[in-house]
């Protein structure tokens, strides 16, 4: 459970923990989440020196001594901030023994577990409770923490029923041969027959005449008490073959008539309460009988008649998946037989890249199949460059590089390109179905003794006049690297030396009448300045 903070800030946000040397981890609530640029984190230790900030939504620090700190964020919503801060106060971590890790209660138990006792302490139980002690009813795993740091013992309670022990009928005669097993399984349970078997259940199976012998089952329920069942069985008359036929599967709104006839049947006990040679069955059954014959002995029998799920065959519907994540489809109908697109034959597929993918289950006689859309999107990967320091007077345009289609400026706009005219700290958060994606940049104005300039338009129709696009200068520079793009972001020219100049060309022909873009990166030699420059050009015939 998370730990909130005071009502002073106007973002609410959480933290994970206040324990020593462990990593705290701050959220904002997810009201507040809705509209957020950016963010600021200042942890309040400063003693840690970079790792004091984080420019992530969800922020972390590992605080290494006790003490209290001041922690501030501050958030950027359409440009705008607001600050927000809380005091967070870091404790030791309390070392304590419960007892046993894992505990039992039986019905109507209770345990009480108690925290230790720590002066001014405040307490809260995995449940939210805030009293010292719990009392504890129900099966779970019990955890306090102790001025909001977890206390690194914990209890595991299990439940344990009293076990209904029923090995049917108090007396029975079985003809030779037949085999009954016995079974007493009961949750959390040991078990001893008087036998000498220590299993949940055992095998009696005879194929000579046996007088009537007494079965006896104790079972311990783990320190809740021990119970008992009794069963006499003897074998008699002679061997009798019998059998309800194989298991079976059915289709919804089907039934069947399970016939248990039998040549010398004086009688018929099924497990439905029937007690005719036949029985219908319109549900799910695990089915047995068993038959007197000749009034000497009985025969026995079970069969398993399941049916195919109710429900229909479904995949889901059409979905979205990272790149580099993996789809699980899981057919999940029942005992069925599977055919997928591919022809495997699993329960389940593993799905790594876009397509259309089917899958067909057979469960006897009924079929059904679906057929799911699966489309990769790749992780969005924001990125606005570095910081840029630029000459006054100059315009500087960030592309939203990695953003996809979805994207907000830190002004809450969606410009294709953001002009930068004045210094400042700008940031744009990018959105798809695998997540959110952040980038953040400094722009920086200077005075520049050297300018290199480029054409606002020209027209390389050659007519001799004004037909290269290419950057004019005075002063030496070097490292020079100019890049068009077109307005789908194609890199349409690239050149490393300032005197050629662009002719309106790419792939062999003309480029259209247009707005182009470019970015130009160069040094000035006099001073070993680096200079970044971005700016657009209109191609005109």
């Amino acid at each position: 459970m998370l730990g909130a903070f005071s009502a002073r800030a106007q973002t609410q946000f959480t933290y994970s923990t206040t324990c020593q040397n462990d990593s705290v981890r701050f959220e904002i609530t997810p009201a507040d989440l809705a509209g957020i640029d950016s963010v600021h984190w200042y942890f309040g230790d400063p003693a840690s020196g970079s790792a004091d900030t984080s420019r992530k939504i969800k922020g972390a620090h590992l605080y290494n001594t006790v003490g209290t700190y001041t922690v501030q964020l501050i958030v950027f919503k359409a440009g705008v901030p607001t600050t927000s801060t809380t005091s967070l106060t870091i404790v030791a971590p309390v070392i304590y023994d419960f007892g046993p890790t894992d505990q039992t209660i039986c019905d109507s138990t209770t345990i009480t577990l108690t925290a230790p006792t720590v002066a001014g302490a405040t307490y809260e139980w995995q449940d939210g409770s805030t009293n010292q002690s719990i009392l504890v009813d129900t099966m779970g795993t019990y955890k306090v923490k102790i001025n909001g740091c977890l206390v690194p013992d914990s209890v595991n309670v299990f439940y344990t029923p009293v076990p209904k022990l029923d090995l049917g009928d108090s007396s029975l005669i079985l003809c030779l041969g037949e085999t009954l097993e016995l079974d007493a399984t009961a949750q959390n349970c040991t078990y001893l027959w008087n036998t000498g078997d220590t299993t949940p259940n055992i095998i009696v199976h005879s194929d000579v005449a046996m007088p009537s012998t007494q079965y006896i089952v104790t079972a311990d329920a783990k320190g809740c008490g021990l119970y008992r069942d009794t069963i006499y069985i003897a074998f008699a008359g002679q061997q009798h073959p019998f059998s309800l036929g194989r298991d079976t599967i059915l289709c919804p709104g089907e039934s069947i008539t399970v016939d248990a006839t039998t040549p010398g049947a004086t009688a018929y006990r099924w497990s439905n309460g029937a007690t005719t040679p036949t029985t219908n069955i319109r549900s799910r059954w695990d089915l047995w009988v068993f038959v007197n014959i000749n009034n000497t002995c009985e025969v026995l029998d079970t069969i398993l008649i399941r049916f195919k799920p109710d429900k229909n065959l479904d995949l889901g519907n059409d979905t979205v998946v990272c790149k580099g994540e993996t789809l699980v489809l899981k057919a999940d109908f029942g005992t069925a037989s599977y055919r997928w697109q591919d022809t495997s034959k699993q329960a389940t597929y593993y799905v790594r890249q876009t397509g259309y993918y089917w899958v067909q289950a057979k469960v006897g006689r009924c079929i059904d199949s679906d057929t799911i859309h699966v489309q990769f999107e790749d992780t969005l990967r924001t990125n606005l460059g570095a910081d840029t320091l630029l000459c006054i007077g100059e315009v500087y345009n960030l592309h939203p590089d990695g953003a996809g289609m979805q994207y907000k400026w830190q002004d809450s706009s969606s410009l294709p390109l953001f002009p930068v005219t004045q210094a400042g700290h700008y940031a744009i958060v990018a959105t798809n179905s695998c997540g959110q994606s952040i980038d953040e940049v400094d722009i920086t104005f200077q005075e520049c003794g050297c300018q290199v300039y480029l054409p606002t338009a020209f027209t390389p129709n050659a007519d001799g006049l004004n037909d290269y696009f290419r950057p004019k200068f005075r002063c030496a520079i070097a490292d020079f690297e100019l890049v068009l793009f077109n307005r789908w972001g194609q890199r349409i020219y690239y050149t490393t030396d300032p005197g050629v100049g662009w002719k309106g060309t790419w792939d062999k022909g003309r480029v259209p009448v247009g707005t182009y873009v470019w970015v130009m990166d160069y040094k000035i030699v006099a001073t070993g300045e680096k200079v970044k420059k971005t700016g657009s050009v209109t191609v005109i015939y």
